[in-house]
């Protein structure tokens, strides 16, 4: 008796067609979204510079000093100091004063500058790949005019910048579905290696990955550089790149890809025909074993045991050794406790590869496989959580490593970015739990509505009679037959509805995914939090100019009631030995505040010197002072000023202030 399938209805198939769609948009739109609201890349955050930014010097200085708060590649041009002009004042010659931790870089001025404003223009490339670059000014004697015009464009920023960016998503997204693919094959549907949707999707993954590696590396020269894509094709700079450390690992991800050519080869080619030697597409590492000839079956068991594990152990050095590509060239390869931080990268980047990689792949066998056995479901349910179990553990301490503290976890675009992506994360997972649902109830569906979808009778899909001794007629009749065949495997596959559920959502979970993947490799071109907040805090150290009162202004907020104001120093002459001081207390609209106490402290953390503390006495109402103030060493010495305005409220605020 022949089985109909009952036939959905239109408006829900066209829901269904535009579920995919809809999903797709939305990722787009969240990716964009997210890709404009990213910074420029900057992971080598400029932490001091000397003379700092706005400084105004009595004389003009020997060199000028660069510090970063990681390690940098710069030449004799990454640091130009050019005077009100316009014109090169530098000698062109990079000084590495790198020491220890300390990450310093300078070049020395040209004797007999003038008085004026200079401005210090540098780019450098990271550590971790990125180019970075910044400009700021300083005066010698007193501020002036400038004719000097920085170019509007930035390290990292442009249209090749655009079009690297597009090809480091490719690179990230090819990965995944490379690695998460063939997992899902080795670890959990072995009959997926003889089905063309599953040998298209991993050799589409190859290419993409391949050919967005190439791109990278063409572009990598005007990508740091002139921002030219006609440079792409410059010898001497492609031949500058492949002796960086990016360039390295690019060479490297291409002869590990030729290795996972020859992997696919074997995947889809011997190991893929011992599961269809049967022709009945029935996966044979869920069959009983034959009884009829027990010693061919070994023999076989054993061939298919080494194949199984030779692909095993190739795929996951191949693998994490394109995984080590990106750990040995970004975030994890500087910064603290690299030599963990790249291992627990790598651990990652596979668990990011195995589970949503394997969802694609679960998502294509669901839409183009019929009868995918519930076995491999459940498998891959298990290898899902897994690496879900993985990617909570190396993900926390990435966190850790690159935000650094609460404040930078809501304070910087990474720290945001990355709360984002543990929304998405949790998603993810609440979607996940849902698919297992439906992957129980697959479970105990009835194992005949699981081989057997529809039922057909020979009838059904008999050639009609007629003249087949046209050969393109007989072509033609096969080929409608099949097509009538694969619509009724459809129909029934449709309509079952814990597949159809499983379905769903699988697909959503794929949606979010996508952003997720989205978000991680925008996470990958975003300054850290540590970073972040050390840029941050560059502009508060304050300058001594020789021959001049330092002035320092701290607003404070003691928490209780008229707690808010200001203080304002003025140490003169602000130098080594002895000085004046002066501290103003003021109300938020520059009333003075007389406050019931006042105390300042000084510290030189380098030599562990001090606090040594200084009681100024009232001088009038907010207004106190103290006399002989002895700072006995150069250095950058930290203010601490402790404010009391009741008997219960009382806060400290602090500045850092460079003498001599």
């Amino acid at each position: 008796m022949t089985a109909t399938a009952p036939t959905p209805s239109t408006a829900r198939v066209r829901a269904t067609a535009l579920l995919p769609r809809l999903t797709l948009v939305l990722a787009a739109l969240l990716a964009a979204f997210f890709a404009a609201a990213a910074p420029a890349s900057a992971h080598a955050a400029l932490t001091a510079s000397d003379p700092t930014d706005g400084a105004v010097v009595a004389t003009a200085p020997a060199q000028i000093t660069l510090s970063f708060s990681e390690g940098v590649a710069m030449n004799g041009d990454s640091i130009r100091v050019l005077d009100p002009q316009g014109k090169r004042v530098d000698t062109g010659e990079l000084r590495d004063l790198c020491s220890g931790s300390l990450i310093r870089y300078g070049t020395a001025l040209r004797p007999g500058q003038p008085d004026g404003t200079y401005t210090v223009a540098w780019q450098a490339i990271s550590a971790d790949s990125h180019p970075v670059s910044g400009a700021f000014t300083f005066s010698i004697g007193a501020p002036s005019e400038t004719a000097v015009t920085l170019p509007s464009r930035t390290a990292g920023d442009g249209p090749v910048a655009v079009a690297y960016g597009i090809a480091r998503y490719v690179a990230y997204a090819g990965f995944a579905v490379l690695v998460g693919a063939a997992a899902f094959i080795l670890l959990c549907w072995r009959r997926g290696a003889a089905q063309r949707p599953m040998q298209k999707l991993v050799v589409r993954a190859w290419v993409a990955l391949t050919v967005a590696t190439l791109v990278m590396l063409l572009l990598r020269n005007p990508y740091t550089g002139s921002g030219n894509f006609a440079d792409a094709f410059d010898l001497a700079g492609l031949k500058a790149v492949l002796e960086t450390k990016s360039g390295a690992s690019l060479v490297s991800r291409l002869l590990l890809l030729g290795a996972a050519a020859l992997f696919i080869t074997v995947l889809f080619g011997s190991y893929a025909r011992r599961h269809t030697s049967d022709g009945s597409g029935s996966d044979t590492s869920d069959a009983p074993d034959a009884s009829d000839a027990p010693e061919a079956s070994e023999e076989d068991a054993k061939g298919e045991s080494d194949l199984v594990f030779g692909l095993g152990i190739g795929g996951t050095v191949v693998a994490a050794g394109i995984a080590a590509t990106w750990a040995l060239s970004e975030h994890a390869s500087t910064g603290i406790q690299p030599a963990l931080a790249m291992p627990v990268d790598i651990l990652h980047l596979l668990a990011v590869a195995v589970w949503l990689g394997g969802l694609t792949a679960l998502l294509v066998a669901l839409h183009k496989v019929p009868g995918i056995e519930r076995t491999a479901i459940r498998r891959f349910s298990t290898v899902a959580f897994t690496s879900v179990v993985v990617l909570a553990c190396t993900g926390t301490y990435q966190a850790w490593r690159q935000v650094g503290s609460w404040s930078a976890l809501t304070g910087t675009d990474y720290g945001r970015l990355l709360l984002v992506k543990i929304g998405l994360v949790a998603v993810v997972v609440a979607i996940a739990y849902t698919s297992r649902k439906w992957t129980s109830r697959l479970a105990g569906a009835d194992v005949s509505r699981e081989t057997s979808p529809v039922a057909v009778t020979p009838a059904a899909d008999a050639v009609p009679d007629a003249d087949t001794s046209d050969p393109r007629r007989a072509a033609q009749l096969a080929r409608q037959s099949a097509a009538r065949r694969t619509a009724r495997e459809k129909q029934a596959r449709d309509a079952d509805p814990d597949r159809a559920g499983l379905r769903r959502s699988v697909l959503a979970e794929a949606g979010v995914a996508v952003v997720l993947l989205a978000v991680t490799t925008i996470l990958t071109s975003t300054e850290p939090g540590r970073a972040a907040e050390l840029e941050a805090g560059r502009g508060s150290t304050a300058t001594a100019v020789p021959d001049r009162a330092v002035k320092v202004t701290l607003p404070f907020d003691t928490g209780g009631q008229n707690g808010k104001g200001s203080v304002r120093l003025q140490m003169d002459p602000g130098r080594v030995g002895a000085n004046t001081l002066h501290v103003w207390a003021e109300t938020p609209d520059g009333k003075p505040l007389d406050l019931p106490e006042l105390k300042v402290s000084f510290t030189l953390e380098a030599k562990e010197i001090g606090p040594l503390p200084v009681l100024p006495e009232r001088a009038a109402p907010g207004h106190w002072t103290a006399s002989g103030v002895q700072l006995p060493l150069t250095g950058d010495w930290r203010i601490d000023v402790t404010i009391r305005t009741s008997d219960i409220d009382q806060t400290t605020v602090q500045k850092n202030v460079k003498i001599g």
